[in-house]
């Protein structure tokens, strides 16, 4: 879509130049410019209405495409965090067995399990795996406690494909894993509820009935996360994070979730599993080999395949779908703005019939007036054009900080360089074609009847 608006750029911008070149080039055409010019001032607020709309026109599409293109690339840079050439598998329990455990006193068994990622690491374009057993339990520390915490156990190539920052310590390592060490890492809000007033570095949490000693802290998370899928950044901020062998042996892969006057109970060995490909060629090739590898193992269906890919593909489709549709909205405004000229325009050549005989009686051609008339146009349809543009990029600046300051929270607001080049060359171009009929009809004028009108 922004291919398309430079493209409008070169054919407007062509347009113009071929009107103002020559019109510029000579004296009598630089004479008829700053007629035009003066005629303009002498009826300032007849010109100044005249132009608004290709002002309100030129302002919105600058203001539409700007707030348009921020928001898309914020939604975009979502899902490219979620990483193009990552697969995302989760476990999802299937709907039978939504309340089976409770119902008949036994786990419910869903999800996937050591076999598939050994499965899947056999694939030959996978060049990472992070698996993830995630799970609730209560996190605390002395007097402070989060009731329903919720712990990641993984690997340290979860901070390879997760964009993660130490604010203090460090993540987990091999050793860590290997050994089954009770460490954790921290989220940020964990380590703020937990240690109010404190470093949390060195300190230890319990989580459950086992004891951790905290390794690190995380900086505060973005909204999405490459391996993650696509969550609020709440749940980042709350994670804490242990090695997944130290999973295994202190919790196994039952899960009893107990309610006041209820308890159900689950058996996941795997929540997750992030694949990372070798490039984006061979990321639909390895999720078709995925979901055959799942399908041949989970006829429950309880696993689920994402593919980052696919919706930034149709995320990217989706932001020209509505490129377009705004910038057609806005182009109407100029339209709209362009016979507001051509109605003036009209009106002007009627007003100034004698003027029109004095100058043919004096020796004007006709294309000396189709001139006057057509520079006229061009030259209110260009203020109107460049005036809308300031007036656009007072909005895309201003409005985003006035809203930050009343609801502390930004609006995405990217200028679009293209649409401010092609609106000023459409109202240019609008100027033209507004203008052409009037400047003909002017320069048709019989010069002895021009000279009788009162």
């Amino acid at each position: 879509m922004t291919a398309l608006l430079w493209v409008f750029c070169g054919l407007f911008g062509a347009a113009a130049a071929a009107f103002f070149i020559p019109v510029l080039s000579n004296e009598k055409g630089r004479r008829s410019f700053f007629l035009a010019l003066r005629s303009l001032w002498l009826h300032k607020l007849r010109s100044s209405l005249s132009v608004l709309g290709i002002i309100i026109g030129t302002g919105a599409v600058v203001a539409l495409m700007a707030f348009g293109e921020g928001s898309m690339q914020d939604a975009l840079d979502d899902i490219r965090r979620m990483g193009a050439t990552n697969i995302i598998i989760q476990s999802v329990k299937p709907p039978d067995d939504s309340s089976g455990g409770q119902a008949r006193g036994r786990a419910a068994i869903y999800g996937l399990t050591y076999d598939d990622y050994e499965r899947f690491a056999m694939i030959p374009d996978v060049i990472r795996l992070v698996p993830m057993r995630i799970f609730p339990q209560e996190i605390r520390c002395r007097a402070n406690a989060i009731n329903n915490g919720r712990v990641v156990a993984t690997t340290p190539e979860y901070a390879a494909v997760n964009p993660l920052e130490m604010l203090a310590g460090r993540f987990i390592t091999e050793e860590d894993d290997h050994d089954m060490e009770n460490v954790v890492v921290l989220a940020s809000n964990t380590a703020d509820r937990l240690f109010p007033y404190e470093d949390p570095l060195g300190n230890s949490i319990k989580l459950g009935r086992y004891n951790y000693r905290v390794i690190g802290v995380l900086k505060e998370r973005a909204r999405t996360s490459a391996g993650s899928g696509n969550k609020p950044a709440d749940e980042f901020n709350n994670e804490v994070y242990i090695p997944l062998q130290t999973c295994k042996v202190r919790y196994g892969e039952r899960i009893v979730y107990r309610q006041p006057g209820s308890m159900t109970a689950e058996q996941v060995q795997l929540s997750q599993v992030t694949l990372t490909v070798k490039d984006m060629d061979a990321v639909q090739r390895t999720a078709d080999v995925v979901n055959s590898l799942l399908d041949q193992k989970h006829l429950k269906k309880d696993t689920a395949v994402t593919v980052p890919l696919d919706r930034l593909k149709e995320a990217e489709r989706a932001r020209d779908r509505y490129t377009m549709l705004l910038t057609v909205i806005a182009f109407i405004s100029l339209v709209v703005g362009g016979i507001g000229i051509m109605n003036i325009m009209l009106a002007t050549v009627t007003e100034r019939t004698r003027e029109i005989g004095i100058r043919r009686a004096l020796g004007a051609k006709r294309r000396d007036i189709t001139m006057q008339f057509l520079t006229e146009a061009v030259v209110q349809t260009s203020v109107g054009g460049i005036a809308g543009v300031l007036c656009g990029l007072s909005v895309v600046f201003g409005v985003p900080i006035l809203w930050n300051l009343i609801n502390n929270s930004p609006i995405p607001a990217k200028v679009n360089v293209a649409s401010i080049f092609a609106s000023v060359g459409v109202s240019i171009f609008v100027g033209i074609v507004a203008g052409l009929y009037p400047s003909w009809r002017a320069a048709r004028l019989d010069p002895i009847e021009a000279l009788r009108h009162e």
